[in-house]
This record gives C-alpha cells, sequence and structure tokens, in this order.
C-alpha cells in the first residue's frame, strides 16, 4: 500500500487517560471519579499505575451497544440480520456501508446503526493510553510492577492494532504519545501494521505473569500467547498472501503452535461445554473464575463505566411480537431485540444427536408465561381436545432442530405448524400439549425456520436463538447486564493450533488436535441431553442462581394466569424458563444416556455435516478440505463469540461463504468487502504539509479499494 505522510489532527491519537482511569485500591475494576486530576498526575508513578488499570475500560466498548455484533458477526455464514434492521448494512454489504458512518440522513434504519468510524476511534484512544504508559514505564521503581504495567500496555496496544489490521488493512502507527495537535502520520503498510501487532504481544508475552495478578480479566502471559500464535497464524494465511512470501512460514507456524500448547498445558479446558456459558449463576460467580478464560470483559457490580454489557439482548427471537403473548419477554425470560438470526448453516453444521454443544449453545424451549386465550377459545380455534391445552408452565415457544433428511413431520403427523399469531394444531407427542409456537427447522427437505415469520422471510423475526450470554440477575428488562464476556479461550487456542497443523501439512495432527475439542463435546455417559439452562437461571436459587433477584421478584408485569391475575416477576420465571430442550423431539431417538461419540479417525473421511458444505462450496485438496472444515468446527465450538467476520476475512473465504449462506448477503457481498472503509471522519481531517485539504486523489489513496470517498475536505 503506497504510503502517505500528511499533517493530521486526530483527537483518537491523544491521550485521554485521564477520562477513564480507575482505582487499583481494592480491585482494578472499581470506578473511582478522577475528574479531580489533571495530566500531570498521569507523570507519577501513582498515575502511572492507575493508567495501565484503567486499560481495561477500553475493551469494554466491544460489548457496549450495536457494534458488537454488527463488525464481527453480521455478513457472515453464521448469522443475518431480524426484522430489526439497526445493523442491516453490515449484514447486507449495500451502498450504505461506505466511507460516510451511517445514519438515518443516509440510510440507517435509527441512530444505533454501527458507525464505520466505532471501532477506529475507540481503537486509538486505547492505543494513547498504552503510549503514555509505555513511555513513562520507568518511573515505576519496583520491577515486578513495572513489568505488569508496561506488559499490559503492550498487550492492549498490540490487541488494538490486531483489531484495527483486521477491520481496514493499513493503518496509521502511533508508538509514542502524542501530545497535542501532532501532525504527519504515516498509513502503515498491513505487513508493517502487523509486525507491530507481532512485536507489541511479543513484549507482552514477555512481561506479563502467568498469575492473574488483578483477578478474574487479568491479562497475563497466556493471553499474550494466545493472541500471539493468533497473529502468527495470520501472517501466514491468505489475507497476507500478497506479501508474506519474505517470512518464514515454518518458523512462524512452528512458534504458533508451541505458543498453543503452552496455554493449553497451563489453562486447560472446562470439563464440560456448558460450564462456559450455561451454568453462569450471578455476577462474579465460579464460571468466570475458569483457567480455560484467557481474557474477559469484566463487568461487575460495582463497575458502572460508559459502556454496560448489552450483548444478551441481541440473539433472542422477538417473542413480544410473534408469540400470540403466550410468552412475554422481561428480564426473566431476556430482550428479544432479534438482531443476530442464525443461517440455516449454523443449525445444519452441528451433528444434532451426538455433539452437545449445538444443545448448549441454542435455547429451544420457552415456558407458557401467560394465558393468552381461554379453554374454549384455545379448543375451537386449534382444533385440540380440553385435555391438550397448555397452562401456565408448559411449552410456550419450541424449536424443533430436525435435519434435512428428517421427514417425520411432513405430512402434519402430529398437526400443522405455526406461531401464536395464528390457528395450528401441533400437539407435542412427547408431552401430550397443543404448542402455541411450534417451529420445525426442516419440513419436506426445505428449511422452513424462517417462513413462521410475522415478517418476510429476509426479515424473520422467528428463529432459534443463542443462549450463551443471558443474564437473570438484571434488575430491569432493558437493564446493562452485570456478567464478563469471554474474548479468548482455551477452546479457540485448540483451533488455532489445529489450522497452523494444516498449514503445514500434518492433517492427522491437526485432526488429533482437534478431537480433544469433540471429545468434550460429546455426551458424557449417564447426562441427560434433554437438559438445558442458561444464565437466566441466576434469576432464582432454586434453578441454581446464588441469589434470588428480589429486586425483580415482586413486579407485576404483563403475565397473567387463566383468572386473569397478575404474576409475580418470580412467578413468571418459574413458568418461563423450563430446563429442558427438544432434543428428543428434534431427533426421533430413543430416550439414552449413554455416552456418544464425536471422534474423527480420518482425515480423508469427515463428518456428514462438514461434506456437505464442501460439497456445496466446490472444495478440493486436502489442505483447502481441512482449513474449511476447523472453520466449521469453530462454528460449532464459538457460535457467537464474536470473531467470525475477522477469520473469514482472515482466510479469504467470507466472499464464498457469505454467498452460499447468508441469503442477505448474497447480492451485493464482495472482494472489497474483506476489508472495512477507512472513516471518512478522518479522512476528512487529513492535511497536506502547507495546510491545504487534500485533493480528490489524495483522499482515494486513503481509501481502501472499491470504497468511494466523499470528498469533503477537497470542497471546502
Amino acid at each position: 500500500m503506497k504510503r502517505n505522510k500528511l499533517n493530521i489532527a486526530i483527537s483518537a491519537l491523544a491521550l485521554g487517560c485521564a477520562l477513564t482511569t480507575t482505582s487499583c485500591s481494592d480491585s482494578f475494576l472499581d470506578e473511582t471519579n478522577r475528574s479531580s486530576y489533571t495530566t500531570k498526575y498521569f507523570e507519577t508513578e501513582q498515575g502511572i499505575q492507575e493508567a495501565a488499570a484503567a486499560l481495561y475500560g477500553n475493551i469494554r466498548w466491544h460489548f457496549g451497544y450495536e457494534w458488537a455484533y454488527g463488525i464481527t458477526l453480521y455478513g457472515t455464514d453464521e448469522f443475518t440480520n431480524g426484522n430489526d434492521l439497526t445493523s442491516q448494512p453490515w449484514n447486507t454489504y449495500d451502498n450504505r456501508l461506505q466511507a460516510l458512518d451511517c445514519v438515518p440522513a443516509n440510510g440507517a434504519a435509527n441512530k444505533n446503526c454501527p458507525p464505520v468510524s466505532g471501532l477506529w476511534d475507540e481503537m486509538y484512544y486505547g492505543i494513547a493510553n498504552a503510549n503514555k504508559i509505555i513511555a513513562s514505564g520507568d518511573m515505576i521503581s519496583n520491577e515486578d510492577t513495572r513489568n505488569k504495567c508496561v506488559g499490559e500496555a503492550y498487550f492492549l496496544r498490540g490487541y488494538n492494532y490486531y483489531r484495527l489490521f483486521a477491520q481496514y488493512g493499513g493503518v496509521v502507527l502511533s508508538t509514542k504519545p502524542v501530545e497535542g495537535p501532532v501532525r504527519n502520520f504515516n498509513r502503515a503498510s498491513e505487513e508493517e501494521v502487523l509486525n507491530q501487532v507481532i512485536a507489541d504481544f511479543d513484549k507482552a508475552y514477555e512481561m506479563l505473569p502467568t498469575t492473574k495478578w488483578r483477578g478474574n480479566g487479568s491479562w497475563t502471559k497466556y493471553t499474550a500467547a494466545h493472541f500471539l500464535a493468533k497473529a502468527l497464524l495470520y501472517r501466514q494465511s491468505e489475507r497476507c498472501s500478497d506479501w508474506n512470501g519474505s517470512y518464514d512460514a515454518k518458523a512462524d507456524l512452528d512458534r504458533c503452535i508451541a505458543l498453543c500448547d503452552e496455554v493449553i498445558k497451563a489453562c486447560p479446558l472446562a470439563s464440560n461445554y456448558s460450564n462456559l456459558y450455561n451454568e453462569w449463576t450471578g455476577i462474579d460467580c465460579k464460571a468466570e473464575g475458569q483457567s480455560e478464560i484467557l481474557m474477559s470483559c469484566q463487568h461487575t457490580a460495582s463497575y458502572a463505566g460508559r459502556y454496560g454489557n448489552r450483548v444478551y439482548s441481541y440473539f433472542n427471537p422477538q417473542i413480544s411480537n410473534f408469540s400470540g403473548s403466550w410468552v412475554q419477554r422481561g428480564q426473566y425470560v431476556g430482550l428479544d431485540f432479534q438482531r443476530c438470526r442464525p443461517t440455516e448453516y449454523s443449525y445444519s453444521i452441528f451433528d444434532n444427536v451426538n455433539d452437545s454443544r449445538m444443545w448448549k449453545t441454542f435455547r429451544t424451549v420457552y415456558g407458557l408465561n401467560n394465558v393468552a386465550k381461554t379453554d374454549s377459545a384455545v379448543m375451537a380455534d386449534n382444533g385440540v381436545t380440553a385435555d391438550q391445552v397448555p397452562t401456565l408452565g408448559d411449552e410456550g415457544i419450541i424449536f424443533i432442530l430436525n435435519k434435512k433428511d428428517d421427514h417425520r413431520f411432513d405430512n402434519d403427523a402430529h398437526g400443522s405448524f405455526g406461531n401464536g399469531t395464528s390457528n395450528h394444531t401441533f400437539v407435542n407427542p412427547l408431552t401430550g400439549k397443543w404448542v402455541p409456537n411450534a417451529f420445525p427447522t426442516f419440513l419436506k427437505g426445505e428449511y422452513v425456520q424462517n417462513k413462521y415469520s410475522t415478517a418476510t422471510e429476509s426479515k424473520s423475526n422467528v428463529f432459534c436463538g443463542v443462549g450463551k450470554f443471558e443474564d437473570g440477575t438484571r434488575t430491569g428488562e432493558k437493564a446493562d447486564s452485570h456478567r464478563d464476556v469471554v474474548m479468548a479461550r482455551t477452546g479457540e487456542t485448540y483451533l488455532i493450533k489445529a489450522e497452523a497443523q494444516v498449514r503445514e501439512g500434518n492433517y492427522q495432527e491437526a485432526i488429533n488436535t482437534v478431537n480433544v475439542l469433540r471429545r468434550r463435546a460429546e455426551w458424557k455417559n449417564g447426562e441427560d441431553r434433554a437438559f438445558y439452562t442458561d444464565g437466566t437461571m441466576a434469576f432464582s436459587k432454586a434453578t441454581g442462581g446464588d441469589a434470588d433477584n428480589t429486586t425483580g421478584a415482586s413486579s407485576l408485569g404483563k403475565c397473567k394466569n387463566a383468572a386473569g391475575k397478575k404474576l409475580t416477576n418470580l412467578e413468571a420465571f418459574k413458568a418461563s424458563f423450563l430446563q429442558h430442550s427438544t432434543y428428543y423431539l428434534s431427533t426421533g431417538i430413543a430416550e439414552t444416556t449413554a455416552a456418544s461419540d464425536l471422534q474423527i479417525r480420518d482425515y480423508h473421511n469427515l463428518p456428514a455435516e462438514d461434506e456437505a458444505v464442501l460439497a456445496e462450496m466446490g472444495v478440493t485438496g486436502d489442505k483447502e478440505r481441512l482449513i474449511n472444515f476447523i472453520l466449521n468446527e469453530r462454528s460449532r465450538e464459538l457460535l457467537g463469540e464474536f470473531n467470525r467476520w475477522e477469520e473469514l476475512s482472515r482466510t479469504k473465504t467470507l466472499v464464498q461463504r457469505a454467498k452460499l449462506f447468508n441469503p442477505e448477503a448474497k447480492p451485493n457481498v464482495s472482494a472489497k468487502h474483506l476489508l472495512r472503509p477507512i472513516p471518512q471522519k478522518f479522512i476528512d481531517q487529513l492535511q497536506n504539509e502547507d495546510g491545504s485539504n487534500l485533493s480528490k486523489e489524495q483522499q482515494a489513496a486513503w481509501q481502501n479499494p472499491g470504497y468511494v470517498n466523499t470528498d469533503a475536505a477537497a470542497k471546502q
């Protein structure tokens, strides 16, 4: 990429430390007012240490609002938009995804559309703070403390540049403190930026301790090792193929594997996949301190900074719209913003009989918590008998995650299907009760889960959502969550290692590495395959929570019983949170507690789900087949964990996979979308050394290929 030495003034490259610092006293996440401090304070030994603690606040941005999913999950093979179109341009890649931030004036559905400039600005705020600490680290007299604090600064700078590189490619490299309106920044090449990422992670790996010295959420040597391995793998990936020939591939991949092995040994996997997300019992609970968690964004009870955790809002279907009022939302059900609708691929890629991850990822049952019709009306409208009429605590919504070749439901064997706003006759053969909302995934060999909606198929609000992020401790329907968000874990480390092994040609070794994850995903002997739980359990001690949610337990919401009496939130919760899944209804197998087997014996013979995807992609050759197999395994292991877009961009599989598996992205996605546009508001601030605005040609040189500048500065 052409280098541009320009005269620019941009506040994101200036120190913002005084606005974001936290105290180190009792907990590094306890927010303390530092507004009385001047920047001089942060030139003292104590100030530098507090600034290092404050670095952790920068990562909270990632999960504060719509950009959490918009820039990481949308427009991929795994997720598409629901009927809410807040972030639609990021999924459809239409002409609204340009260098200008998308707002209502230029086509956004509302004011919450993630800005193209959002990640750019926030990452540079963090980089500016990190630069100050790195430059001033010698002021910390204690060597151990100095290494920890400076190591944290190197880690955050490396992480932020990693995110910038992954999204935008070549960006401005700023590695020294910027005081005032400094000019003469360069846009570095992709190669230079990634090499800076690797260098920073290397320094963090060297300096950070092996222990979580600040408590849960601390960045450690193993956090740095994980991301250093990831960056080395990136350098040997397809996005870097134009320039990585000068780097020894074997050296990069060998070190990547060695780093992964170090992490895997020191930070072992949780024994059960459900331990990671489902069995979240309350704020700061045991689940948040597991060894597998390498990096998490902290959201404690005492920390209430600028960006709260909103991700629980985005993965539920729009219950309040389609359920016919049989299921009402609340802090005991989740918030049904219906942003992230899984694609057919996301359901089909799982072995629904043997892979427990499917049933520990998707929430398939919602209990009936509001009696919406009289018994006589239900019988008259839906053709059911008195003993088949459901009541509070029966199933109100079910998703049947069957397979494409499953024909058990084709001819209304148990009645017709539909949502609660229409009449239908389905009676669950396993319960003997009519279910107000019943949705098979496939009928007659056709994907139909998107056809039950009150919207259109391309904007469906009916889907089986991901339950990994629920939080029953919220004290209001739209309150922020206080559970941590996992940003890296050893489960991904295994997949990084396996891909490095594939790129070295060690195919069976890669399968053996993945088999460790698949072994954990197997049903264990004696395990109840129909059991389901998620973080909603934290609402009540009766369902496994650490405490009862007393703040919300007595509130009277919209839920009523058959006599019209309003339920308390606790009563509504007991009716709605049913800790079982549709496993047996979905699979059709006989009830069993036997162990399952997901092991792959030969890399030539991959699971049927993978072979179907590889065939549709037209993938041939062992290396390409196995890289795509690992991408599929990433879906099974990491679905919804905010990294999919960057992984598909890295491997240059984004366009093909989005076209094949995301109908809403298919018409527009193209090779230019492997990178995001450089934000227009940044380009508009650039000047030549004489203070003049950039010409059209100069602006174009700053922009990524295929995107259009508004040339606002040149018109002035």
